[in-house]
This record gives structure tokens, sequence and C-alpha cells, in this order.
């Protein structure tokens, strides 16, 4: 029976480019799992192991791995950075009880630094901070904990101090053991000394110390009486006061060090197995029903419980389909049927592996608290709960965002039409913000994604990984209609054929909803005109058409249809009559109630340093943006704004030329609004020119 207590299930986040896979390389080379440090900018760090991802430097998928430290098993996931997948940071988020938050320590808070740590609150994940690149000109350890405490709203618990900065950071004070931790120049993780702190920091260690004990004493009274009448608390009751706070939110660890120099990565691992809790000490998973509604039955941490495990993450190799899964209670056992609630079916156990980034080991069985991949699940996606068929339950499921872009793709010979097919319905499966449709009129295929990058990687593992190879159109906004006018009309449908024939007469209004309101229909009938059996048919006929504006075919939202009269045969009048006839009233009348063009607007965020501001806000301004607020930070300035999709393709680019490479930039989707009507003339005449080709 394996002690649960002595398992920890972390992540490692950050906005991309502070450090998150050289900090998890580092923790595999100290644990032992690894012996040759492989470098991100080398394109060999383990957990990237996607041939993409070697040649960006970035990550683009989470990567699952595990290690041992001080009689602890960690299970990490090392997450993306890049905004175009943060839904790879949420999935992960979803099924793990601790993470280490990781910011650079010249860059500090950055925009999807925020977003992540949002959804580490939203997911209520304990946390650990570790700021990172101390080595790095213009690192501020101390700057970076005022962003911390000022842009996240979060109580950082400083633990240790940095000894020097930039090229003379040496070491860092351990402020619970006044100790100095100092590494020597040769890079090598074990090469350290603890020494006494030196004397030019005595006075500083004792200052954030004080801090230190006093934040954590606030999680037990007795302590904090003892402490203001003079007592020193012990190492162990400061030490459980940490932990205390850290499980329930209130203070997060903080550390320093660089990890591509190995130095500060062994008090990170104290800190996992210290103060992040195992899988017992965080809230047990809620149960929903169908609807998804809370049941009020949680999935409590324990193997001799009824299995429910969440599968949270669909990976494709060549071995067939592996499904990444978070056993919550119970056992899985190779060969043991499970219920997959989503689907209503039971699947059968083949494998079971534990997962080293992409190479395995096998395992016979797993259990609640554990981590691990499952091979060859046939109907099982991400967000669907496995459990025991005779003990069902639904582990609350996961929310995706809808996709903002599109391009159309088409493979570049015939004959690679079906093995394309084959490959995106992997890739769905893989992703759930990548989505596939196939354009009714025009045949074509197209893709949709949460930005440029996120698509381009997916193009790239169409022809890295499957061999398609397909031409790509230009990328695509998902515009909308909706109409400002209002019209009462009148619409008749006759046929008449050999025997029956067909007779539906409605008189309706057609005039703007609510703003977010979609579609929506009433009846205002009386008399018996129109049979109230019928109503349905002319509620479908209008909201079938909703799904195509006039303007340019885009899905039309915020309408309101009104069935005020009409009238009907008592032999010719039928349920379909009366669909067609509603159609036909729908192309009659929506180009009369003056239609509108409506586009995505973006919640656009950009760092930019100071001297560059005004260029920043002028090519905004140039690309219709709105700018909401500005910041000025110590290093650079936080720009906000709203602007439309269709201006930002092509966006880092410039900003980087604007700002000589030192500007970033994070965007999502924020609302639609009516189009200027230049631009909607120029999108309904490329649409009309794409549709006659």
């Amino acid at each position: 029976m394996t002690d649960l207590s002595r398992y920890r299930n972390i992540g490692i986040f950050a906005h991309v480019d502070a450090g998150k896979t050289t900090t998890t390389e580092r923790i595999l080379k100290l644990t032992g799992k690894i012996h040759k440090t492989g470098e991100v900018h080398d394109g060999e760090a383990t957990t990237d192991f996607m041939e993409q991802e070697q040649e960006r430097g970035i990550t683009i998928q989470s990567a699952a791995t595990s290690c041992e430290w001080n009689g602890h098993r960690l299970n990490i996931i090392d997450t993306p950075g890049h905004v175009d997948f943060t839904i790879e940071v949420y999935r992960s988020l979803k099924v793990l009880d601790g993470g280490i938050g990781v910011f650079c320590g010249s860059g500090g808070v950055e925009p999807q630094s925020e977003t992540n740590w949002r959804y580490a609150n939203e997911s209520e994940v304990a946390r650990v901070i570790l700021v990172n690149k101390l080595d790095r000109l213009g690192a501020d350890y101390y700057r970076v904990i005022d962003q911390i405490k000022n842009v996240l709203a979060a109580t950082p618990l400083v633990m240790v101090l940095p000894i020097g900065v930039e090229d003379d950071f040496k070491g860092v004070v351990d402020l619970l053991t006044r100790k100095a931790w100092v590494w020597d120049d040769t890079g090598l993780p074990e090469n350290y000394e603890i020494r006494d702190v030196p004397e030019d920091m005595l006075e500083l260690t004792e200052e954030w110390r004080e801090k230190l004990i006093e934040t954590a004493l606030e999680q037990d009274d007795d302590a904090m009486e003892a402490y203001l009448e003079g007592e020193t608390p012990s190492l162990e009751t400061l030490h459980a006061c940490i932990r205390k706070g850290t499980i329930a939110l209130d203070f997060f660890p903080t550390y320093c060090g660089s990890a591509f120099k190995n130095k500060g990565i062994q008090l990170i691992l104290n800190a996992v197995v210290d103060f992040l809790p195992n899988p017992m000490e965080v809230q047990p998973q809620p149960e929903v029903d169908i609807e998804g509604n809370e049941t009020g039955k949680f999935a409590v941490v324990d193997a001799e419980l009824p299995l429910r495990a969440l599968a949270f993450k669909i990976m494709d190799d060549r071995f067939g389909a592996l499904t990444f899964t978070r056993i919550y209670s119970g056992r899985i056992e190779k060969g043991m049927t499970v219920l997959n609630t989503f689907t209503g079916k039971t699947e059968r156990i083949g494998r079971i592996v534990e997962m080293h980034a992409n190479s395995r080991s096998e395992l016979s069985a797993a259990q609640a608290g554990d981590i691990i991949a499952l091979v060859g699940l046939k109907n099982t996606q991400t967000g669907h709960t496995l459990c025991d068929p005779k003990n069902p339950a639904t582990l609350e499921p996961m929310v995706f965002p809808d996709p903002v872009i599109s391009i159309a793709i088409a493979p570049k010979d015939k004959g690679g039409s079906e093995k394309m097919g084959i490959a995106l319905n992997k890739m769905v499966q893989e992703d759930p913000s990548f989505r596939v449709e196939t354009d009714v009129e025009s045949g074509e295929t197209i893709i949709k994604g949460m930005g440029e990058l996120h698509l381009d990687i997916k193009v790239d593992i169409l022809k890295r990984t499957h061999g398609v190879e397909v031409n790509v159109g230009k990328p695509q906004v998902a515009y909308r209609e909706t109409i400002t006018g209002r019209v009462e009309d009148s619409y008749t449908h006759k046929k008449q054929t050999g025997g029956s024939g067909q007779f539906a007469k409605i008189d309706y209004i057609v005039e703007p909803g609510e703003t977010g309101s979609g579609y929506t229909f009433e009846s205002v009938v009386t008399g018996g005109n129109v049979p109230r059996e019928f109503w349905p048919a002319v509620e479908k006929g209008f909201k079938l058409c909703m799904a195509e504006g006039v303007l340019a075919g885009f899905p039309v939202l915020d309408v309101k249809v009104t069935l005020v009269d009409g009238s009907y045969h008592p032999v010719d009048s039928s349920a379909v009559a009366y669909e067609i006839a509603a159609k036909a009233a729908y192309r009659q009348s929506i180009p009369k109630a003056a239609p509108q063009l409506m586009e995505p607007i973006m919640k656009i965020d950009v760092y930019t340093p100071e001297d560059h501001v005004g260029d920043v806000i002028g090519d905004l301004n140039r690309r219709r943006g709105m700018i909401k607020s500005q910041e000025t930070g110590p290093t650079n300035v936080r720009v906000k704004a709203d602007a439309p999709l269709s201006e930002m393709f092509g966006y880092i680019g410039d900003l980087r030329t604007m700002t000589s490479g030192r500007g970033q930039f994070s965007m999502e989707f924020s609302h639609y609004m009516p189009c200027p009507k230049n631009v909607a003339e120029a999108v309904i005449k490329e649409v009309q020119a794409r549709k006659a080709s």
C-alpha cells in the first residue's frame, strides 16, 4: 500500500520564457531521474520532446514525469507559457494538488503569469513561488515581490533572500535557519556550502525573518500569543504554520534562484515536500449529475473507495492513444472494466503506463493520488470521468473556450484527403480548443484555434507527425451578423401538386434581440389562426436559417422573431409547410431589417519599455484599438486596450520591431461589436470572391 502522505502532484507554470522547462530539467537532474541536463535553447530539454518545441524553444503541450526527493514521490507536469496554449495549463491545474509559479527576475509578473495565476486560484491550487533568472541583467527580487502583491493581489511569504544580484548572484540566505547556501562557479547543483549569513546581510535577514514569523504565526493563535510575549517559536512550529497557510492559500512561500546556473533548486524541492499538500489534504473533487449540477457527494482520495478518475489529456503516439488520467479514489488494474459516464459505455483497461516525458514504464495497477496514462481507450476524451460500473459517478467536467481564428486548409495531393481527415480527428481529440469544420458551400476544410501560433503549430504537426502536406489559406476571423431594424412582414407558402398540396401563411415581426440573447422566438397568435402544433415548426425554420446570415453567410446573433398571426388550410397545412414558410420568410425579411456585420473584439495586454510607449499606443490606435488603461512599472509600461481581431494578425512581429525585441503581449476574446462600414464592405466582398472562385 503506497503512503499517500508522501505524494506531491505538482505543476510548473509561468509566462513564456520565465524558465519553467529549465527548472523542471534541473529538478529531474537533482533527483537523479536524468543524468545529463538538456537545455531548452539547444532543443534537448526532456519535457520538450516535440520537434516543434525543440525548434522554437517553447513548450507547446504539457508533459508529465515523476521523480523522488527526500523519500517523497513528485508527479510533475511542465506546462506551456504561451497564451495560445493556456488550455494545457488550465486542464493540468484541474488535476494537480500544488504548483510552482515561476517568475522572471527581470520581467516580473508578465501577462501570461496573471492568466495562469487566475486559473490556479479558480482551481484552488496551493503554490510556492520561484523568482528565477536572478543572474540576469536588470533582475530585482524585491521588485518582483512587490508586483506579486500589487498585480496578483497575492501574499508572498519571503523564505529566502538573494546573495548578490545579476552577475554577482552566488546563492541565498534561508530565513528559517539563518544559514547561507552558496554555490561555486562550476554550475553543478551539488557544489554548494552552507555558511553563516554574510556580515552585510545580518540586519536585512533579521528584518525579513521577523516579517516571515509574524505572517506564519497568524495560523496559530497560541504560538502568536507566545511570540508576542517574547518566546521564540521553534522551527517545527514555523514549519507547521507555513504548511497550514500555504494549503489554505493564505500566502505563497517565495524563493529565488537561477535554474540555468543550478542555484537555489534544492530549496524549492524542500519547499514542495515541506509545504505543498499531499492528495489527501486538498478539497475533494465534487461529483455532478447529468446536467452538471453538484450532487453534494465528493470523490475522497482513498484507494479503498470506488473508482473515480478524470481523463484530462489525450496524446496520440505510435503505440496508440494515451489517455492521461488522474485517479481520485479507488484503484485501476490491468484488465479491469471501467465505465465512462459521459458516453455511458464501458472500456477495458489494457495497459497502464507511468510517463517520463515521451518514454514510459509499464505498471500493473495504480491507485488514488496517481497520475498515469492508459493505452488504447477507444471512446474516452478530455474531461470524461472513468468510474466503477457498479458505483457510477461523474466528476466536475472541464469547460473550454471557443476558438477565435480559423484558416482553410487543403491537401496538396488528391490522395492526402483521407489521411488528413484521420490526422485531424486525432488532433481534435488531443486538443479541445482546436476545432475542425467543413464549409458546406465550398467544401473547404476549416481549422479553428486560439491564435496564429496555435494554428501554425497544428499545420506543422500535420506535416511532420502525420506526413500530410497542406496548402494554407489566409487567417479568417470568426465574424457574426445581426440586425438593427424592426420589420413586420407576412409570407404565404402555397404549393399544389397532384393530391394534397402545401399551405402555410405567417404574419411575423423580426427585430433586434437583447445583447447576448442569441435567437429567441415567441408566438402571440390567438384564435387558432396558426394551430399551436405548428408553432415549433415556424420556430425551427427560422432557427435553422440563423446559422447563415444574408450579408456574408456568418451566423446571426441576437434576433427576436414574434409570430403574430397567419392562417392555415385544414387539409394542406402541415409542420413541413410552416417550416418552409419560415425559411422563406427569413430570406425575405432579414435583408429589410438593416443587417450588420459584427467583429470579435480582443482584450489586449501589452508590456513595453517606457521609451516606446508612444509608438505602441499610436500603432494600437491605427489598428482601431481603444486604449483602456496605462500602468507604469519599474522596467516597463503596461498598456491595456480593446482591438478588433482582424487588425491584430502579425502583431507580435510589429511589436518586436517597434520595441527592439523587448515588447510582449497577450490577447483573449472579449465581445462582439458592430463592424465599421468600410471594413464590413471589404469582408463581404472578400467572402463573395472566395465563393465565386
